[in-house]
């Protein structure tokens, strides 16, 4: 039954989904704390959803209150049963084929990484079992491409950027096509979108038919950011830290976008990896990249990592403006030196082990006031401590602007205080400060009331 926004429907899953034990189903159905199916009802909403100018995950939940999904045995076979689903995910009655694969990722994961959660190895450290298992989630998704060169690109950006900035991602996409190049971003729209598309393109072109999209996202995020239609592997990883670990396990080289809070706290974990002392002969290519009219955010965020994190960590990333093809030319030279490297020292192609993450950056972190608070936003620390304590403050930051929990808990207790020493407040202040001046908070922009207060620690 088709009604002008709202869709109900039945439909059957793809490859090895189409039998789920009764206990798999009886989790997806249960809806106490313990239960999945909140989280899946959400997650298979945002895949629904895609295409949505809403960027806020209340926002959507609250359009689509009346939407459920329901798992059905039909002559032993699973069936999903959608109720009030949004209209956009069909055509004449039928799913969209995109919508649908991502719909089946959705379900993939969710029940294979509460699989792996309930089976943890008590033999690993901490940090060994956090990427034991981003290793596993990777590979049962079939994302691991043994014995291929590196290709894979991971993009970082904002999904709230300007339209020339957009046209410039998609630019850079397209000269990443024309070298082979494959693109993972996070799936979203915006500077998630871009490179795909314009990749798409390059592909074409070079008669690439195999050409990967890989979108990573979590649960947190998904509603908010709903999976671009240009995605041909949709990764759902449990946490926002282990999705970030995604990125850096299974990509060869990073290229940033202009971006907001989400991008820099990106920014802050990748620094925090290579600032370590274990990752320093180990290349990693890293450029920061936009329009030239972008020359002025680069050069704040530029500032501001050396204000907080030093020196140091400006050596770490080369600035590129205005010049897609040099961008993707420099890339692919790093990928050479990528490939030499692995070579040599024996690591596979597809899961970059040897790169050393501290437990800090890989330990789930859920912004409360008091958590908020407490972060050491001081310099008399290691740079790489620092980095993941800076991560944290923007994590915060993005859960206050457009994740369910994040909102809550501002509307009861107010903005989020971060308090630290006056040189890296200040830096932090000047940078947020441009962000919301160039509209990079959220893509509704006017009615932004910031979820953070900062003060000097004197």
């Amino acid at each position: 039954m088709i009604t002008e926004q709202f869709v109900d429907a039945s439909i059957t899953p793809l490859g090895n989904l189409d039998t789920l034990s009764p206990y798999e189903v009886a989790r997806l159905q249960d809806r106490s704390n313990s239960g999945l199916h909140t989280l899946f009802r959400q997650c298979a909403l945002a895949v629904l959803n895609t295409g949505s100018e809403m960027d806020s995950t209340r926002k959507v939940l609250h359009r689509f209150r009346r939407f459920d999904v329901q798992i059905s045995h039909k002559f032993r076979d699973v069936q999903l049963d959608l109720i009030n689903a949004p209209a956009s995910a069909f055509v004449d009655g039928e799913m969209i084929q995109g919508i649908r694969e991502h719909l089946f990722s959705v379900l993939r994961d969710l029940l294979y990484v509460q699989d792996e959660l309930d089976s943890c190895d008590d033999e690993l450290s901490e940090s060994e079992r956090i990427t034991n298992l981003v290793f596993h989630i990777l590979r049962h998704a079939g994302v691991m491409r043994p014995h291929i060169k590196p290709d894979m690109v991971v993009c970082w950006g904002g999904h709230s950027i300007n339209r020339t900035e957009y046209d410039y991602t998609k630019k850079v996409g397209y000269e990443l096509g024309l070298r082979k190049l494959n693109i993972c971003t996070g799936c979203g729209p915006g500077a998630m979108k871009g490179p795909m598309k314009g990749a798409t393109i390059a592909h074409s072109k070079q008669r690439i038919t195999q050409g990967r999209y890989l979108g990573i996202t979590e649960p947190g995020i998904i509603a908010a950011e709903s999976p671009n239609p240009i995605v041909n592997e949709l990764l759902i990883l449990p946490d926002i830290e282990k999705r970030l670990e995604a990125f850096v396990r299974v990509g060869h080289g990073i290229i940033v976008f202009p971006g907001g809070a989400g991008t820099a706290e990106e920014i802050l974990y990748i620094l925090g990896i290579l600032l370590r002392e274990e990752n320093a002969q180990m290349p990693f290519p890293l450029i920061f990249t936009g329009p030239e009219e972008s020359q002025s955010y680069f050069e704040t965020l530029d500032k501001f990592i050396a204000a907080t994190l030093g020196e140091l960590a400006t050596h770490f990333y080369e600035i590129i403006t205005g010049d897609a093809h040099a961008v993707a030319q420099r890339m692919k030279e790093r990928l050479d030196e990528v490939t030499r490297y692995r070579k040599s020292s024996g690591e596979s192609y597809h899961f970059n082990w040897d790169l050393m993450i501290p437990l800090a950056l890989q330990k789930p972190f859920e912004p409360t006031h008091e958590l908020m608070g407490s972060l050491n936003l001081s310099l008399q620390q290691p740079d790489y401590e620092l980095a993941a304590q800076l991560r944290c403050a923007l994590s915060g930051i993005v859960a206050g602007n457009v994740k369910e929990p994040g909102i809550r808990a501002i509307e009861e207790h107010g903005p989020f205080q971060l308090t630290g020493d006056p040189q890296v407040i200040d830096a932090l202040a000047e940078l947020l400060d441009s962000f919301v001046k160039q509209r990079r908070m959220k893509i509704n922009h006017e009615d932004y009331v910031p979820c953070f207060r900062l003060a000097r620690r004197e």
